[in-house]
């Protein structure tokens, strides 16, 4: 287990060194800039190139940032007029982000996965094939408009929700819903499935002759067995939803990591966008890690 646990570190900081090494020079290629403009001058593009560093040949530019990146520096942000530090933005933001993101995962995982294991034991009923519609029709509908809409019923119309901001605790339903209920849909089917494999199992049909309850088979001897391929969709599922969801964010103004990804995109602000980068591929690789370590704390069987 230790030897494992060690290999996949090793692993998981060369496959975020690759994504970071990838993630640079694709920058460098895009069109555009972020000091372009109709009223700039070639000369005061060329001062502010010479001020971040950006005129000097790309493996020198590639290096310094490494090597401040190994310092914990990760650059000043080139649109924020103080020049604040892209470290700082990102903790303002992950703040926010995480406040949401656990209220989302827990939503997601508690109803997705009791939902999913409840429907298996109904299969073929008319519960089961409302469910497979509804869950089909919640994963095809696009975040951005299931949060338009939510905004439009809850805070236009019915006007029983704000429509923006982080004021009050009922600011957070509308944006945790809109982050959750496609994850949690997910969950629902993919334990659903899994559910459906076990439960079929003799071990299973043993339990059941043996006068045990039907929810203690469901839920401590088939969900335990079932919940392995739950784990695998989660581990980039916890890291999206706790980085906040870019679209929800965007929509509801809520200044989390993904305002700040969004807008820096759309500045081609560099050093934010390596930062927000680089952190969404850190909790990603983390979250993966995590779960394949617990693949062998719940299921004895799987050799490491």
């Amino acid at each position: 287990m230790l030897r494992y646990a060690v290999r996949r570190c090793v692993t998981s900081i060369l496959t975020l060194f690759l994504m970071i090494t990838l993630t640079f020079f694709v920058m460098q290629i895009v069109p555009g800039g972020p000091f372009l403009g109709e009223n700039v001058s070639q000369a005061a593009v060329d001062r502010l190139l010479a001020k971040y560093g950006f005129d000097q040949p790309i493996l020198i530019q590639y290096g310094n940032y490494l090597k401040n990146l190994f310092t914990g520096d990760l650059g000043v942000s080139i649109v924020d007029s103080a020049g604040k530090p892209v470290k700082d933005i990102i903790w303002t933001g992950l703040l926010i982000s995480l406040r949401l993101g656990f209220m989302a995962l827990a939503v997601a995982v508690l109803l997705g996965v009791t939902m999913g294991a409840l429907v298996a034991t109904k299969h073929n009923s008319f519960i089961d094939r409302v469910f497979v519609f509804a869950a089909s029709f919640g994963m095809s509908v696009p975040s951005f408009i299931m949060t338009i809409a939510m905004m439009l019923i809850f805070a236009v119309w019915l006007r029983v929700l704000p429509v923006a901001y982080l004021e009050s605790w009922k600011s957070y339903i509308m944006p945790v819903l809109g982050m959750s209920l496609p994850s949690m849909f997910s969950l629902a089917r993919i334990t659903r499935t899994s559910m459906l494999d076990v439960t079929n199992q003799d071990y299973i049909k043993t339990a059941y002759a043996k006068g045990l309850p039907k929810r203690k088979v469901i839920f401590k001897h088939a969900l335990r067995n079932a919940v392995l391929p739950v784990l695998t969709a989660m581990g980039p599922m916890v890291a999206g939803i706790l980085t906040g969801s870019f679209v929800v964010e965007k929509v509801f103004a809520i200044a989390g990591v993904g305002k700040y990804f969004v807008g820096a995109i759309n500045a081609r602000d560099y050093p934010l966008i390596m930062g927000t980068a680089i952190l969404y591929a850190v909790l990603l690789i983390f979250c993966n890690y995590v779960v394949d370590l617990l693949y062998g704390v719940i299921d004895p069987r799987i050799k490491m």
